[in-house]
Protein backbone atom coordinates (compact mmCIF):
# COMPACT_ATOMS: atom_id res chain seq x y z
CA UNK A 1 0.00 0.00 0.00
CA UNK A 2 1.31 3.23 -0.91
CA UNK A 3 2.69 5.50 1.68
CA UNK A 4 -0.32 8.40 1.57
CA UNK A 5 -2.76 6.64 3.72
CA UNK A 6 -6.50 8.31 4.69
CA UNK A 7 -7.55 7.60 8.07
CA UNK A 8 -11.24 7.89 9.38
CA UNK A 9 -11.25 8.25 13.40
CA UNK A 10 -14.85 8.01 14.66
CA UNK A 11 -15.59 10.02 17.81
CA UNK A 12 -12.40 12.37 17.00
CA UNK A 13 -13.31 14.81 19.48
CA UNK A 14 -13.12 12.74 22.28
CA UNK A 15 -11.24 12.51 25.01
CA UNK A 16 -9.31 9.72 23.21
CA UNK A 17 -9.91 10.42 19.74
CA UNK A 18 -8.47 13.86 19.93
CA UNK A 19 -5.25 12.34 21.14
CA UNK A 20 -5.32 10.10 18.13
CA UNK A 21 -5.66 12.70 15.93
CA UNK A 22 -2.56 14.76 17.20
CA UNK A 23 -0.38 11.61 16.73
CA UNK A 24 -1.90 10.37 13.65
CA UNK A 25 -0.79 14.04 12.15
CA UNK A 26 2.83 13.20 13.23
CA UNK A 27 3.16 10.07 11.15
CA UNK A 28 4.79 10.62 7.77
CA UNK A 29 2.88 7.64 5.99
CA UNK A 30 -0.97 9.80 6.77
CA UNK A 31 -1.64 12.60 4.46
CA UNK A 32 -5.02 12.67 6.06
CA UNK A 33 -7.05 12.55 9.17
CA UNK A 34 -10.74 12.63 8.63
CA UNK A 35 -12.62 13.28 12.46
CA UNK A 36 -16.14 12.25 12.37
CA UNK A 37 -18.00 13.37 15.68
CA UNK A 38 -21.62 14.26 16.10
CA UNK A 39 -19.58 17.15 18.49
CA UNK A 40 -17.06 19.58 16.72
CA UNK A 41 -14.61 20.04 19.54
CA UNK A 42 -12.78 23.22 19.87
CA UNK A 43 -9.15 21.74 20.32
CA UNK A 44 -10.00 19.54 17.09
CA UNK A 45 -11.25 22.48 15.05
CA UNK A 46 -8.31 24.56 15.61
CA UNK A 47 -6.19 21.94 15.00
CA UNK A 48 -7.99 21.25 11.43
CA UNK A 49 -7.27 25.15 11.35
CA UNK A 50 -3.88 25.09 12.14
CA UNK A 51 -2.54 21.64 9.86
CA UNK A 52 -3.72 20.54 6.19
CA UNK A 53 -3.90 17.25 7.33
CA UNK A 54 -7.43 17.63 9.32
CA UNK A 55 -10.88 17.69 8.14
CA UNK A 56 -13.57 17.56 10.40
CA UNK A 57 -16.89 16.18 9.81
CA UNK A 58 -19.82 16.54 12.16
CA UNK A 59 -22.23 13.41 11.81
CA UNK A 60 -23.97 10.40 14.43
CA UNK A 61 -23.09 7.09 13.62
CA UNK A 62 -26.42 6.41 13.30
CA UNK A 63 -26.27 7.74 10.55
CA UNK A 64 -25.40 5.28 7.81
CA UNK A 65 -25.64 7.46 4.59
CA UNK A 66 -23.33 10.34 6.11
CA UNK A 67 -20.99 7.35 7.65
CA UNK A 68 -20.46 6.18 3.60
CA UNK A 69 -19.67 9.72 2.54
CA UNK A 70 -17.64 10.26 5.52
CA UNK A 71 -15.60 7.08 4.75
CA UNK A 72 -15.03 7.68 0.69
CA UNK A 73 -11.39 6.91 -0.22
CA UNK A 74 -10.42 6.08 3.29
CA UNK A 75 -8.17 3.05 3.97
CA UNK A 76 -8.46 2.98 7.86
CA UNK A 77 -10.85 3.53 10.10
CA UNK A 78 -10.23 3.95 14.22
CA UNK A 79 -13.45 3.44 15.86
CA UNK A 80 -13.86 5.48 18.77
CA UNK A 81 -17.43 6.86 18.97
CA UNK A 82 -19.38 5.62 22.07
CA UNK A 83 -21.52 7.32 24.96
CA UNK A 84 -19.79 6.70 28.24
CA UNK A 85 -22.37 6.61 30.65
CA UNK A 86 -21.53 5.09 34.54
CA UNK A 87 -23.94 7.16 36.11
CA UNK A 88 -27.20 6.15 34.87
CA UNK A 89 -27.82 9.51 32.72
CA UNK A 90 -28.28 8.24 29.60
CA UNK A 91 -31.25 5.87 28.64
CA UNK A 92 -30.00 2.17 27.97
CA UNK A 93 -31.84 2.01 24.20
CA UNK A 94 -29.88 5.17 23.18
CA UNK A 95 -26.52 4.21 24.31
CA UNK A 96 -26.78 0.50 22.99
CA UNK A 97 -28.55 2.33 19.17
CA UNK A 98 -25.15 4.12 19.62
CA UNK A 99 -22.41 2.02 21.07
CA UNK A 100 -23.77 -1.10 19.49
CA UNK A 101 -25.94 0.01 15.97
CA UNK A 102 -23.83 2.59 15.23
CA UNK A 103 -20.69 -0.01 15.32
CA UNK A 104 -22.64 -2.18 13.17
CA UNK A 105 -22.72 0.92 10.94
CA UNK A 106 -19.14 1.45 10.88
CA UNK A 107 -18.63 -2.17 9.92
CA UNK A 108 -21.22 -2.45 7.37
CA UNK A 109 -19.81 1.00 5.62
CA UNK A 110 -16.81 -0.41 5.89
CA UNK A 111 -17.50 -3.35 3.65
CA UNK A 112 -19.52 -1.62 1.09
CA UNK A 113 -16.94 0.95 0.66
CA UNK A 114 -14.16 -1.94 0.93
CA UNK A 115 -12.04 0.08 3.96
CA UNK A 116 -9.88 -3.01 5.55
CA UNK A 117 -9.03 -2.36 8.30
CA UNK A 118 -10.56 -1.29 11.59
CA UNK A 119 -9.49 -0.66 14.77
CA UNK A 120 -11.81 -0.69 17.52
CA UNK A 121 -11.90 1.24 21.15
CA UNK A 122 -13.34 -0.97 23.64
CA UNK A 123 -13.31 -1.02 27.38
CA UNK A 124 -12.05 -3.09 30.38
CA UNK A 125 -16.04 -2.62 31.35
CA UNK A 126 -16.92 -4.94 28.40
CA UNK A 127 -14.86 -7.51 30.60
CA UNK A 128 -16.05 -7.39 33.97
CA UNK A 129 -15.95 -6.86 36.73
CA UNK A 130 -19.73 -8.79 36.82
CA UNK A 131 -22.51 -8.75 38.54
CA UNK A 132 -20.85 -11.14 41.06
CA UNK A 133 -18.11 -9.14 41.87
CA UNK A 134 -16.07 -11.59 41.36
CA UNK A 135 -12.20 -9.99 40.69
CA UNK A 136 -9.69 -10.45 38.28
CA UNK A 137 -5.85 -9.84 39.37
CA UNK A 138 -3.44 -9.37 37.29
CA UNK A 139 -4.87 -11.55 34.06
CA UNK A 140 -3.76 -11.23 30.52
CA UNK A 141 -6.25 -11.38 27.60
CA UNK A 142 -6.43 -14.92 27.71
CA UNK A 143 -8.01 -15.08 31.41
CA UNK A 144 -11.19 -16.84 31.17
CA UNK A 145 -13.62 -14.47 33.19
CA UNK A 146 -17.61 -14.72 32.83
CA UNK A 147 -20.97 -13.99 34.12
CA UNK A 148 -22.74 -10.98 33.42
CA UNK A 149 -21.00 -7.82 33.08
CA UNK A 150 -22.00 -5.50 36.09
CA UNK A 151 -22.31 -1.81 34.30
CA UNK A 152 -25.01 -1.17 31.66
CA UNK A 153 -22.03 0.60 29.57
CA UNK A 154 -19.53 -2.64 30.03
CA UNK A 155 -22.57 -4.59 28.15
CA UNK A 156 -23.26 -2.24 25.50
CA UNK A 157 -19.36 -2.40 24.98
CA UNK A 158 -19.18 -6.49 25.31
CA UNK A 159 -21.81 -6.43 22.50
CA UNK A 160 -20.14 -4.08 20.05
CA UNK A 161 -16.78 -6.36 20.55
CA UNK A 162 -18.76 -9.35 19.26
CA UNK A 163 -20.00 -8.11 16.29
CA UNK A 164 -16.38 -6.28 15.44
CA UNK A 165 -14.51 -9.85 16.04
CA UNK A 166 -17.42 -11.19 13.99
CA UNK A 167 -16.71 -9.09 11.05
CA UNK A 168 -13.20 -9.57 10.90
CA UNK A 169 -12.48 -11.67 7.93
CA UNK A 170 -16.20 -10.83 6.35
CA UNK A 171 -16.08 -9.92 2.35
CA UNK A 172 -15.79 -6.44 1.05
CA UNK A 173 -17.12 -4.87 -2.05
CA UNK A 174 -13.96 -5.15 -3.92
CA UNK A 175 -13.56 -9.26 -3.00
CA UNK A 176 -10.75 -8.31 -0.26
CA UNK A 177 -11.19 -9.09 3.50
CA UNK A 178 -11.80 -6.87 6.64
CA UNK A 179 -9.13 -7.16 9.09
CA UNK A 180 -10.35 -5.73 13.15
CA UNK A 181 -8.76 -5.46 15.79
CA UNK A 182 -9.33 -4.49 19.38
CA UNK A 183 -8.15 -1.86 22.15
CA UNK A 184 -9.35 -2.68 25.74
CA UNK A 185 -8.14 0.27 28.24
CA UNK A 186 -9.18 0.06 31.33
CA UNK A 187 -8.96 3.78 34.00
CA UNK A 188 -7.68 6.18 31.26
CA UNK A 189 -6.48 9.94 32.95
CA UNK A 190 -4.78 12.77 31.23
CA UNK A 191 -5.84 15.80 29.86
CA UNK A 192 -9.84 16.38 29.54
CA UNK A 193 -10.35 13.68 32.40
CA UNK A 194 -13.08 16.12 33.96
CA UNK A 195 -13.68 13.60 36.69
CA UNK A 196 -10.00 14.53 38.21
CA UNK A 197 -11.22 17.94 37.95
CA UNK A 198 -14.45 17.63 39.60
CA UNK A 199 -12.49 15.67 42.12
CA UNK A 200 -10.39 19.01 42.90
CA UNK A 201 -13.30 20.53 43.51
CA UNK A 202 -15.10 18.36 45.89
CA UNK A 203 -11.61 17.86 47.86
CA UNK A 204 -10.90 21.62 48.27
CA UNK A 205 -14.49 22.03 49.88
CA UNK A 206 -13.94 18.88 51.95
CA UNK A 207 -10.87 20.91 53.61
CA UNK A 208 -7.87 19.54 51.18
CA UNK A 209 -8.74 16.07 52.45
CA UNK A 210 -8.79 13.14 49.49
CA UNK A 211 -11.28 10.30 50.58
CA UNK A 212 -11.70 7.33 48.74
CA UNK A 213 -14.34 4.32 47.75
CA UNK A 214 -12.26 1.44 47.16
CA UNK A 215 -10.65 -0.75 49.59
CA UNK A 216 -6.57 0.11 49.98
CA UNK A 217 -5.91 -3.83 48.09
CA UNK A 218 -8.08 -3.25 45.60
CA UNK A 219 -6.27 -3.26 42.15
CA UNK A 220 -7.26 -1.66 38.38
CA UNK A 221 -4.91 -0.41 36.10
CA UNK A 222 -4.46 3.08 35.27
CA UNK A 223 -2.81 4.62 31.85
CA UNK A 224 -2.49 8.10 30.38
CA UNK A 225 -4.57 8.91 27.35
CA UNK A 226 -1.18 9.60 25.32
CA UNK A 227 -0.30 6.24 25.56
CA UNK A 228 -3.64 4.55 24.93
CA UNK A 229 -3.74 6.90 21.71
CA UNK A 230 -0.34 5.72 20.81
CA UNK A 231 -1.17 2.03 21.20
CA UNK A 232 -4.15 2.72 18.68
CA UNK A 233 -2.19 4.17 16.08
CA UNK A 234 0.82 1.27 15.98
CA UNK A 235 -1.80 -1.27 16.33
CA UNK A 236 -3.76 0.59 13.13
CA UNK A 237 -0.52 0.40 11.54
CA UNK A 238 0.41 -2.72 12.04
CA UNK A 239 -3.12 -4.35 11.40
CA UNK A 240 -2.01 -3.18 7.86
CA UNK A 241 1.55 -4.36 7.92
CA UNK A 242 1.00 -7.60 9.54
CA UNK A 243 -2.57 -8.30 9.68
CA UNK A 244 -2.19 -12.44 10.23
CA UNK A 245 -0.45 -11.58 13.67
CA UNK A 246 -3.22 -8.44 14.50
CA UNK A 247 -6.36 -9.32 12.97
CA UNK A 248 -9.26 -10.50 15.40
CA UNK A 249 -6.87 -9.97 18.29
CA UNK A 250 -8.05 -7.59 21.59
CA UNK A 251 -5.27 -5.77 23.12
CA UNK A 252 -5.15 -4.65 26.67
CA UNK A 253 -4.18 -1.47 27.36
CA UNK A 254 -1.03 -0.60 29.57
CA UNK A 255 1.73 1.50 30.45
CA UNK A 256 4.42 2.86 33.33
CA UNK A 257 1.53 4.34 35.72
CA UNK A 258 3.43 2.96 38.75
CA UNK A 259 0.26 2.22 40.93
CA UNK A 260 -2.52 -0.26 40.64
CA UNK A 261 -4.20 1.46 43.24
CA UNK A 262 -6.86 4.39 42.06
CA UNK A 263 -6.60 6.13 44.95
CA UNK A 264 -2.73 6.19 44.83
CA UNK A 265 -2.82 7.50 41.45
CA UNK A 266 -5.60 10.24 42.11
CA UNK A 267 -3.60 11.61 44.75
CA UNK A 268 -0.12 11.53 43.11
CA UNK A 269 -2.05 13.57 40.22
CA UNK A 270 -4.04 16.35 42.36
CA UNK A 271 -1.07 16.69 44.87
CA UNK A 272 0.93 17.38 41.72
CA UNK A 273 -0.99 19.87 41.19
CA UNK A 274 -1.68 21.03 44.24
CA UNK A 275 0.46 20.48 47.27
CA UNK A 276 -2.07 20.79 49.94
CA UNK A 277 -4.37 17.72 49.14
CA UNK A 278 -3.79 15.41 52.02
CA UNK A 279 -4.62 11.61 51.61
CA UNK A 280 -7.69 11.08 53.84
CA UNK A 281 -9.17 7.67 54.30
CA UNK A 282 -11.78 4.91 53.09
CA UNK A 283 -15.54 5.29 52.83
CA UNK A 284 -17.49 2.87 54.16
CA UNK A 285 -19.22 0.80 51.73
CA UNK A 286 -22.46 0.37 54.34
CA UNK A 287 -22.77 4.32 54.28
CA UNK A 288 -21.86 4.70 50.32
CA UNK A 289 -24.63 2.15 49.91
CA UNK A 290 -27.43 4.28 52.07
CA UNK A 291 -26.45 7.46 50.18
CA UNK A 292 -27.56 5.78 46.83
CA UNK A 293 -30.54 4.12 48.43
CA UNK A 294 -31.86 7.76 49.87
CA UNK A 295 -31.05 9.15 46.18
CA UNK A 296 -33.44 6.83 44.45
CA UNK A 297 -35.97 7.07 46.99
CA UNK A 298 -35.75 11.30 46.60
CA UNK A 299 -35.47 10.61 43.09
CA UNK A 300 -38.51 8.53 42.71
CA UNK A 301 -40.53 11.41 45.01
CA UNK A 302 -40.01 13.96 43.36
CA UNK A 303 -39.95 12.50 39.75
CA UNK A 304 -41.16 14.34 37.13
CA UNK A 305 -40.29 17.54 38.78
CA UNK A 306 -37.18 17.40 39.73
CA UNK A 307 -34.32 16.77 36.91
CA UNK A 308 -31.43 14.62 38.91
CA UNK A 309 -27.68 15.34 38.69
CA UNK A 310 -25.44 12.01 38.11
CA UNK A 311 -24.75 10.30 41.23
CA UNK A 312 -22.96 7.12 42.01
CA UNK A 313 -25.01 3.92 41.71
CA UNK A 314 -24.98 0.47 42.81
CA UNK A 315 -23.28 -0.78 39.81
CA UNK A 316 -20.72 2.07 39.45
CA UNK A 317 -19.57 1.79 43.37
CA UNK A 318 -19.51 -2.30 43.16
CA UNK A 319 -17.19 -1.74 40.26
CA UNK A 320 -14.61 0.54 41.49
CA UNK A 321 -14.68 -1.52 44.41
CA UNK A 322 -13.90 -4.98 42.76
CA UNK A 323 -10.69 -5.61 41.88
CA UNK A 324 -9.87 -5.91 38.22
CA UNK A 325 -6.73 -5.71 36.91
CA UNK A 326 -3.98 -7.28 34.71
CA UNK A 327 -0.56 -7.86 33.38
CA UNK A 328 0.13 -8.07 29.98
CA UNK A 329 3.12 -7.56 26.73
CA UNK A 330 0.64 -8.79 24.26
CA UNK A 331 0.94 -5.36 22.41
CA UNK A 332 4.76 -5.32 22.57
CA UNK A 333 5.11 -8.83 21.29
CA UNK A 334 2.43 -8.41 18.68
CA UNK A 335 3.29 -4.67 17.55
CA UNK A 336 6.16 -3.67 19.39
CA UNK A 337 4.02 -1.12 21.57
CA UNK A 338 5.94 0.76 24.44
CA UNK A 339 4.45 3.73 26.14
CA UNK A 340 5.47 6.98 24.18
CA UNK A 341 5.18 9.16 27.43
CA UNK A 342 7.23 7.50 30.98
CA UNK A 343 5.08 8.59 34.29
CA UNK A 344 6.80 11.58 35.03
CA UNK A 345 5.66 12.97 31.86
CA UNK A 346 2.05 11.29 31.76
CA UNK A 347 1.68 13.04 35.43
CA UNK A 348 2.89 16.12 34.27
CA UNK A 349 0.96 16.85 31.22
CA UNK A 350 -2.64 16.15 33.50
CA UNK A 351 -1.42 18.35 36.52
CA UNK A 352 -0.39 21.18 34.01
CA UNK A 353 -3.87 20.79 32.25
CA UNK A 354 -5.74 20.41 35.80
CA UNK A 355 -3.52 23.53 37.10
CA UNK A 356 -5.15 25.75 33.67
CA UNK A 357 -8.69 24.17 34.16
CA UNK A 358 -9.06 24.65 37.83
CA UNK A 359 -8.07 28.31 37.31
CA UNK A 360 -10.42 28.98 34.31
CA UNK A 361 -13.37 27.65 36.04
CA UNK A 362 -12.05 30.10 39.29
CA UNK A 363 -11.58 32.91 36.82
CA UNK A 364 -15.48 32.05 35.25
CA UNK A 365 -17.40 31.75 38.63
CA UNK A 366 -14.92 35.17 39.55
CA UNK A 367 -16.60 36.79 36.67
CA UNK A 368 -20.02 35.70 37.18
CA UNK A 369 -20.13 37.43 40.45
CA UNK A 370 -18.60 40.80 39.08
CA UNK A 371 -21.63 40.81 36.21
Amino acid sequence: MGEALVYLVTGGCGFIGEHIVELLCKQDYVSEVRVFDSVAGEEVKKFATATTCVTVMKGDIRDYTLLLSAMRGVHVVIHTAAIVDYTDTVPFREMKAVNVAGTENVLKACCTRSVPYVVYTSSMAAVGPNTRQEPMLRGTEDTKYSGEVELPYGKTKAMAEKLVLEANGKELSNGGKLATCIICPNTVYGEKYLVLKDLHTLTKAKGDVLNYLEPEDTERNWMYVGNVAWMHVLAARNLQLKPDVLAGQVYYSYDDTPARKGFLVRYQLLSGMDPSIRLGSRIPYWKLWLQIYFYRIIRILLYPFWKPQPFLNLPLLNTITTTFSYETDKAFRHFGYTPLYSWGESKRRTTEWLKSATKNSRSHQHHRKET
